[in-house]
């Protein structure tokens, strides 16, 4: 059975909302159109991550929350697109969050605006739910054209060679082992995830429902489907978790993330945690048939296992980014307001009141503290003669917000990006100072 119709386009072209009986032929479309080797090999892994959303148990996502553009004369598939409901927190404060995933169009209905009239509705569908923001990965410059601003670090990390990885002296017994987590581990995800993530501006919470899911929801060959290791003491005692994918990635052996607990450091763990990606990694190598060069720590920009053991890690492999979009700009402000209070009170400007507009040129926001209190925030809209306090072309804002560049970066970045003073520029400095986050979305 059909879902409902959302919108009718020339050439018998339909938009409507999929539901669970799409499965099988959202599957096959999305494992030829989005595989790297072309048509003639589909990546059946993307097929089966898509039965999975729409037929599993994912403990966010329902079939109702896909759209799909068919030809109706004869029922096939020519677009779709998804969202994905998550929450995120901003260093400790929750929102919600709608990933837009699988977004595709048949080339031969290219440049008809199919993927636009879908971003449209699950902007809509997203709005409906409360989330504060869209994220989304995908190719460069394309979802700009939506609203959407690389405003945030995805990935990033560094190389080891084999040969540059400690080795264990003779006679000497690993202080960790590793072992796949368990439904039973799942306390642990919930209780400690958060002492783990520290420091990052932005992290994508989970639920125990949720931990469940990525420990044994997904099928075997899901193409989002990860490795969760827990990683345990002599006492057998958990210490911390590391996440692989089920597979090399290119000639590399990857490690997305990992986390570690009080009770030990990762001087003491990252040793054995290298040693353990790379016999696994050689693993992969021998069951494929490929090589494996050596590891690729994907932890972000930083992390510190780069900088206890930098001769071990002698690559640097920069971030790519997050698309990120955020359509009522002074409602998420607003909802981040505690975090920015905080900053401003260890800053060298606590007890600061005065407004401060920011203009974007075609819009702005009005800022409003109150002795270190944001008591306003509000829609501004600039004018021929007045451009604000700070002015930030496009969406270069975002970056600021979600902590990827700091206010002097954007502006040396962007010429048309500035203050009007030296107070304006520290008050920036102050609020939206440049934070790393690696943040592991839900999928």
């Amino acid at each position: 059975m059909n879902g409902g119709i959302i919108k009718a386009f020339d050439d018998n072209l339909v938009l409507r909302t999929a539901t669970a009986a799409d499965a099988n032929k959202l599957a096959e479309f999305n494992a030829w159109i989005h595989s790297d080797d072309g048509p003639e090999k589909p990546e059946q892994t993307l097929g089966v991550w898509t039965r999975d959303l729409l037929l599993g148990s994912h403990p966010t996502f329902k079939p109702g929350l896909t759209t799909i553009v068919e030809d109706s004369s004869n029922g096939m598939v020519v677009s779709t697109a998804l969202i994905i409901p998550q929450v995120w927190a901003y260093e400790g404060i929750p929102f919600g969050v709608g990933r837009p995933e699988l977004i595709a169009t048949h080339p031969d209905y290219r440049g008809r605006g199919l993927v636009r009239a879908q971003m449209d509705t699950l902007h809509e569908w997203s709005a409906a739910l409360g989330h504060k923001m869209q994220a989304i990965t995908g190719i460069p410059w394309f979802y700009r054209q939506f609203g959407y601003e690389m405003g945030l670090d995805l990935g990033g990390g560094r190389e080891a060679y084999h040969a540059s990885i400690p080795a264990l002296k003779p006679g000497e017994i690993e202080n960790y082992t590793f072992r796949p987590a368990t439904l039973d581990d799942v306390p642990f995800f919930v209780s400690n995830y958060g002492l783990t993530t520290q420091g990052e501006r932005l992290v994508c919470l989970r639920s125990s429902e949720e931990w469940a899911y990525e420990i044994a929801g997904k099928s075997i060959d899901n193409h989002n489907r990860m490795v969760i290791l827990m990683i345990e003491n002599r006492d057998k005692r958990p210490v911390g978790y590391a996440v692989h994918p089920q597979r090399l990635s290119g000639r590399l052996m990857e490690l997305y993330f990992a986390g570690i607990t009080g009770e030990s450091t990762w001087h003491a763990v990252t040793p054995a945690l290298l040693r353990h990606l790379q016999s696994t990694g050689n693993d992969y190598a021998q069951r494929s048939g490929e090589v494996c060069d050596g590891l690729y720590l994907s932890l972000g920009p930083t992390h510190p296992i780069y900088e206890i053991f930098t001769s071990s890690l002698p690559k640097k492999r920069n971030p790519y980014a997050w698309y990120v979009r955020i359509a009522n700009l002074p409602d998420f402000i607003s909802t981040i307001a505690p975090v920015m209070e905080k900053r401003l009170l260890q800053s060298h400007l606590r007890g600061f009141s005065g407004e401060v507009r920011l203009s974007f040129y075609r819009s702005g926001v009005r800022l409003v503290f109150d002795d270190g209190r944001l008591s306003g925030c509000e829609v501004w809209q600039p004018g021929p003669e007045e451009g604000g306090d700070a002015r930030f072309p496009d969406l270069t804002f975002l970056s600021l917000l979600c902590g990827r560049r700091s206010f002097r970066e954007l502006e040396n970045c962007f010429p048309d990006c500035f203050a009007k003073n030296d107070e304006t520029a520290s008050l920036l400095n102050a609020l939206f100072p440049a934070q790393p986050s690696n943040v592991w979305g839900i999928e």
